[in-house]
C-alpha cells in the first residue's frame, strides 16, 4: 500500500499548492459530476430561474457510499443530484426510474437539523420540500412533456426545430434518454453573498466536511497513517473521470463472504480491535483517491482505460515521462540562473534542429535536466504509476516505481540519449505576404513517443488494446533502463523497408517511420543483452565505418539520389528504382543492386548534359563506398540487418544537410 501513502502526501502538499480555483485539489467527502442543469433559488427556497448547462463539471458534496454508487438502490449525494432524487414531483410526470426522493430527504434533512447547517442547504431544502422541481422546470422550458402530461424520451421536431438544450446534453442510449437523470446543481441568491454557485462556496463545502466527519463511523487502525480513527468501507471511484466505474480498492460488505476461511471480521469485533486484515481511514483514502485523479487530469498520459502519471510527492514540476525529447527541448528553457556551475556551455550561435547532429543536442538535454535537479531536493521521491482495468468495475495497477529525484532524472536522460535519432516533425513559419503560415519540414534530434512507436510498429490502424501492450512494455524501458524488446525492432525496421507499402502522398509518414525505426536500432544495441554486441552508433554518417550492411544502405541511398535529380530536372514525380526496390534489396542486396546499377544508367545520361559536375561527385562517392567492402561480404547472399537503414539515413541527411540549388532538390517525401 505504499503507493496509498505516497497520494497521501502529495494531497497534503498539494493543497498548500497557490493554484487557481478550477486547478485545486478536490475536497474530501466530495465528488465530480458533469451537471445538466442548474436551478437558481432565493435564501428563502423560492425558484427564480433556471439553465440547461452544457460540458459542465462541479465539485458536490457526498457521502462515502454515494461517491462510488452503484447497485439497483444507489444512495443519495446529499445536496445536487439527479431529478430521479430531488423532484418529489418526478413520478407524477411519469418518470422511468425508481424515485429515491424519500432517502435524499432525509439526508439533507440531517444536515439542515445540525448545528452544522449552511443557509444555501437551508434554502435548498426548503425549495425541494414544496415538491415543484418538475413543474417548474417545465413552466421554464427546460424540460418538456408530451401529449399526457409525461416526460418526453425523445425529441419530436416540428418544422425541423432543433432539439431542445437538455435533449442535447443527455446521453442517450438506441435514441432514448430519461429527463429524469440530469443532474441539478444549485444556486443560491442571498444579498450580501457574491458567490451564488454552491458547488464554488467553500463555506459550504467545509460545512458538509464537519457535518459527515461528525458522523459515527467503523473505528480503527490505520494502516496508512498509523492513527486511529474511522475506517472506510467503501473506496472512492471516479479516478479517470466522472463516469469512471472501475475502483482501485475494491471487496463486498462484511456479509458477503469475501474472506470466507481466512477472517471472521464483524463490525463489533471492529470496533473493539479493528480489522484482522487492514484497515485504511476515511480520510486517507478519500485524499488519495482525490491525488490521483488530480495528477490524471493534470499530468497524466491517458490511452484508452490506460493510464499513467508519474510526479514528485512534493508538488514540484517533474520532466514529462512519455513524451518526445522534441515536444519540452522546442519550448523555452527551464530558468538555470542557479545552477551556472553544473550547465555545459552552449556556443551563442542559435543551432538549427534541423542541423545539429548530436553534440548541441546532448547539451541541451543535459542541460534541461540539470534545470530541474537544480529545483528537486535530491531526497525529492518521484513516483511513477500505470493504472489499467479489465472491466468496467475493478482496476489494477500494473506498473509502479519509487525513485530518488536523481536517479528518474538520469535515467530519463539515458533513454533520450541512447533512443535519439533524427526524426520527422513540421514547424509552421510566418508567411509575410499575409497569407495562412508556411509548413516547413525539419529533422531534429529526438526520441520517438511510445505511442509512435507502437504504430510504427504494427501501423496506424493499430488496436488501443495492442497500444496498451506495446506502452506497458516500454516504460520499463524508459524508467528501469531495460533492454528494448527486439520484436519491436524487428517490426519497425521491416515497416521502414517497405517503402512501396506507402501511398505518394504518405511519403512522409515512411520518413517518419523511417526516423523512428533507425532510433530504435541504434538504442537497442546501445543495451544490448550480450555485452559482446553493444554499439554505439554515431548520429551523422561515419564515412570511415565499413560495416556491409551500412555501406550497403549508403549505395541505395546514392543510388536513389542521382535518380532523383534526374527524375526533378526532367519534371517527372515517381518513385524511383532504389525506392520501389528497396524491401527486394534488403533481403537480397548484391541481386538487387545490379538491377538498380543498370536501371540507373539512362539517367545518368541525362546528367551527364546537364548536371555533369553533380553527377561526378556522386560517382566518386559511389565508387568510395564500393572501394569500403571486402569481396565476400559484398556478393554475399545474406540479408541485410537494421544498421543499412542506418547508413541509408544518415547518407540522406548528409545530402539533405548539403548545400543545394532548386534543381537538385528533390520534392520527393516532403509533403504531408
Amino acid at each position: 500500500m505504499s503507493w496509498m501513502e505516497k497520494l497521501y502526501q502529495t494531497y497534503e502538499a498539494g493543497v498548500l499548492l497557490d493554484l487557481p480555483l478550477e486547478q485545486r485539489l478536490m475536497p474530501t467527502s466530495h465528488t465530480l459530476q458533469n451537471a445538466h442543469i442548474n436551478i437558481v433559488i432565493d435564501g428563502e427556497g423560492n425558484f427564480k430561474r433556471a439553465s440547461v448547462l452544457e460540458k459542465t463539471q462541479i465539485i458536490l458534496p457526498a457521502t462515502e457510499s454515494s461517491a462510488g454508487r452503484t447497485g439497483k438502490k444507489p444512495p443519495p449525494h446529499p445536496f445536487a443530484d439527479k431529478l430521479q432524487y430531488v423532484a418529489k414531483d418526478y413520478p407524477l410526470f411519469g418518470g422511468k426510474k425508481v424515485s429515491f426522493f424519500d432517502e435524499y430527504y432525509k439526508l439533507l434533512k440531517s444536515w439542515c437539523d445540525s448545528k452544522y447547517v449552511h443557509p444555501k442547504a437551508n434554502a435548498v431544502f426548503k425549495y425541494i420540500s414544496q415538491g415543484t422541481v418538475i413543474a417548474d422546470l417545465v413552466g421554464h422550458k427546460i424540460l418538456f412533456l408530451d401529449s399526457n402530461n409525461l416526460l418526453l424520451d425523445q425529441w419530436i421536431s416540428v418544422n425541423d426545430n432543433p432539439p431542445a438544450a437538455i435533449f442535447r446534453v443527455l446521453p442517450k442510449e438506441k435514441g432514448i434518454l430519461d429527463q429524469g437523470s440530469a443532474l441539478v446543481c444549485w444556486a443560491v441568491e442571498i444579498d450580501g453573498d457574491p458567490v451564488s454557485e454552491t458547488w464554488k462556496d467553500k463555506g459550504l463545502q467545509d460545512s458538509w466536511n464537519t457535518f459527515n466527519s461528525d458522523d459515527d463511523g467503523i473505528e480503527g487502525l490505520c494502516f496508512i497513517t498509523g492513527n486511529e480513527g474511522a475506517l472506510a468501507s467503501n473506496h472512492p471511484a471516479k479516478i479517470r473521470h466522472t463516469g469512471d466505474k472501475a475502483k482501485l480498492i475494491s471487496s463486498n460488505d462484511l456479509d458477503g463472504f469475501t474472506f470466507l476461511g481466512k477472517f471472521t471480521d464483524t463490525k463489533e469485533s471492529i470496533k473493539k480491535s479493528g480489522c484482522q486484515s487492514l484497515g485504511v481511514g476515511l480520510i486517507t483514502t478519500q485524499k488519495a483517491h482525490n491525488a490521483l485523479r488530480w495528477l490524471i487530469s493534470r499530468q497524466g498520459f491517458r490511452n484508452g482505460k490506460q493510464a499513467f502519471v508519474s510526479w514528485a510527492v512534493s508538488g514540484v514540476t517533474i520532466p514529462e515521462t512519455l513524451a518526445d525529447t522534441w515536444s519540452f527541448l522546442d519550448v523555452d528553457e527551464p530558468d538555470l540562473e542557479e545552477i551556472k556551475e553544473n550547465v555545459i556551455p552552449i556556443p551563442e550561435v542559435v543551432q538549427d534542429h534541423s542541423r545539429d547532429l548530436g553534440q548541441y543536442y546532448a547539451q541541451q538535454l543535459k542541460n534541461y535536466m540539470a534545470g530541474y535537479a537544480a529545483k528537486l531536493n535530491p531526497s525529492e521521491q518521484i513516483i511513477i504509476m500505470g493504472i489499467d482495468s479489465a472491466t468496467d468495475g475493478r482496476m489494477g495497477i500494473i506498473y509502479y516505481r519509487e525513485l530518488f529525484s536523481h536517479d528518474f532524472l538520469n535515467r530519463l536522460e539515458t533513454w533520450h540519449s541512447q533512443f535519439a535519432w533524427p526524426q520527422r516533425h513540421t514547424k509552421e513559419t510566418a508567411n509575410t505576404t499575409g497569407k495562412k503560415p508556411k509548413t516547413k519540414v525539419i529533422w531534429p534530434i529526438s526520441s520517438p513517443v511510445p505511442m509512435a512507436i507502437a504504430k510504427a510498429a504494427y501501423g496506424e490502424n493499430v488496436t488501443d488494446n495492442l497500444k496498451k501492450k506495446v506502452i506497458e512494455r516500454l516504460i520499463p524501458c524508459i524508467i528501469d533502463g531495460q533492454p528494448f524488446p527486439l520484436d519491436l525492432v524487428i517490426s519497425c525496421v521491416r515497416k521502414a523497408t517497405n517503402r512501396v507499402g506507402y501511398t505518394s502522398d504518405a511519403q512522409w509518414l515512411w520518413e517518419k517511420n523511417l526516423g523512428i525505426a533507425c532510433a530504435l536500432y541504434k538504442g537497442y544495441h546501445q543495451r544490448h543483452p550480450n555485452l559482446t554486441q553493444r554499439r554505439e552508433y554515431a548520429m551523422a554518417l561515419e564515412e570511415n565505418y565499413h560495416a556491409r550492411d551500412y555501406l550497403f544502405g549508403r549505395l541505395l541511398a546514392i543510388a536513389e539520389r542521382i535518380e532523383d535529380v534526374a527524375l526533378n530536372i526532367s519534371g517527372e514525380n515517381r518513385p524511383t528504382t532504389a525506392a520501389r526496390l528497396m524491401q527486394r534489396f534488403a533481403d537480397r542486396p548484391f541481386e538487387t543492386w545490379r538491377t538498380i546499377e543498370l536501371a540507373l544508367q539512362p539517367y545518368m545520361q541525362r546528367l551527364r548534359v546537364s548536371r555533369a559536375g553533380f553527377l561526378t561527385n556522386q560517382l566518386k562517392e559511389l565508387d568510395t563506398v564500393q572501394a569500403m567492402f571486402k569481396h565476400d561480404d559484398f556478393i554475399s547472399k545474406a540479408a541485410l540487418s537494421g544498421e543499412f537503414l542506418l547508413g541509408y539515413h544518415c547518407q540522406r541527411q548528409k545530402f539533405r544537410s548539403k548545400s543545394e540549388t532548386p534543381d537538385e532538390t528533390s520534392s520527393q517525401g516532403d509533403s504531408e
